[in-house]
Parts: C-alpha cells; sequence; structure tokens
C-alpha cells in the first residue's frame, strides 16, 4: 500500500523548503510527492528541483487552493492521500509510517489527528495546539471538523464521494469532511499529534 502527499504551492519560498524536508524525512519509501503550483514567480519552483523524492510538478495557473488539490487527487496514484499544505510539517519522522499502519485495517478509510501551531521563526516552539480528540458524529454539529493537514483519505472514498468543491471559497474543506464522515459515514481513525503549521 503506497501514500500520496499533495502540496499546492504558489510563491511559496519562504516556508516551501521545511515541507519538503518533512515529506522527504519520513521513514518510510512508498511515498509519491506531488507538487501543484499554481504558476509562481519567485523561487518555488528552483526549491522544488532540489527535492529529487517530488514524483511529480505541474506548474500551471488554477482557480484557487481546492482546484489545486483537486488536480492532485486527480493525478494521484497512491493508495491513501494526504494533503500538507506549503507551510505546514510532519510532527515527526515516524507520521507516515504511523497512518498508514492504521490503514492496514480494512475498516479504515480515513485517519486524522492533531495539529500544534509553531512559530514561524522557530518550529520546535508550539504556541497553541488543535486536540481533534476521538470522532463523535454530533461534533460536526458544533463546527468541530479535523485539521485538513492531518487528514488522509483513501483513494477509493474520493472517486466514491467526490472532491473539493470549489464554489466553496473557504469552506470546501468543512463540506467535503462533512460529506464524508457525517453523510456518507466514512470510517475514521484518530492518531494525535500528526501535524505542525506556522501561525
Amino acid at each position: 500500500m503506497n501514500c500520496t502527499i499533495i502540496t499546492c504551492t504558489f510563491n511559496s519560498e519562504r516556508t516551501l523548503r521545511g515541507t519538503l524536508e518533512s515529506v522527504r524525512s519520513q521513514r518510510i519509501s512508498d511515498i509519491e510527492h506531488l507538487i501543484i503550483d499554481g504558476g509562481s514567480t519567485d523561487g518555488t519552483l528552483a526549491i522544488v528541483r532540489e527535492f529529487t523524492h517530488v514524483a511529480g510538478l505541474i506548474s500551471e495557473p488554477d482557480k484557487g487552493l481546492y482546484d489545486a488539490m483537486n488536480k492532485g487527487i486527480a493525478r494521484a496514484t497512491g493508495e491513501v492521500i494526504g494533503i500538507l499544505n506549503s507551510d505546514d510539517l510532519y510532527a515527526n519522522s515516524e507520521v507516515i509510517s504511523q497512518v498508514m499502519e492504521l490503514f492496514q485495517h480494512p475498516g479504515v478509510d480515513a485517519v486524522y489527528g492533531d495539529l500544534e501551531f509553531v512559530h514561524p521563526h522557530d518550529t520546535s516552539r508550539v504556541i497553541r495546539t488543535w486536540r481533534s480528540g476521538h470522532y463523535s458524529a454530533r461534533s460536526f454539529y458544533w463546527g468541530w471538523m479535523p485539521p485538513h493537514p492531518t487528514f488522509f483519505v483513501r483513494r477509493s472514498v474520493y472517486e466514491k464521494y467526490g472532491t473539493f468543491d470549489t464554489r466553496l471559497a473557504r469552506a470546501a474543506d468543512y463540506e467535503l469532511m462533512l460529506r464524508f464522515l457525517l453523510k456518507n459515514k466514512v470510517s475514521a481513525a484518530y492518531l494525535p499529534q500528526i501535524g505542525r503549521a506556522h501561525l
């Protein structure tokens, strides 16, 4: 079983290197890392080309972040898909192997975790933590959702229930999780401390 990580970029040279290093450092070899770029004009593409683990790079205009994510999902070959923003990191080098271990259970179709918000210049300094906790359908009625950099889903779920609705400018990630977890009752496992995001 392999995993695709999608990173969408646009003029991301300030933070992208850390994201790429975070994926490269994972202690699992079967990762397809795709970069979907919106046509950057800074040093983003030059940084991407430094990292030989990157399996694919597309750079072209898009219709926003969720359109870029959908492009990545359409090109992904992994059985499991995760999306890591160009200013986010995995908390440690074991994250993907731990995620994939949970997906060995046939009843698990999604995995999510907690997200630590870190200082923009010192990623070892945690400012606050988004603790997702174990899933409860009732939580959605109170605005709960897993942080999307920690949300991993089987590709078959996207194929069955669809991708991000690009008509929803800021809420497409929430709607997708609502559609997957609440409406269609996709089974999810909770793995604490998956990701880190710059404040």
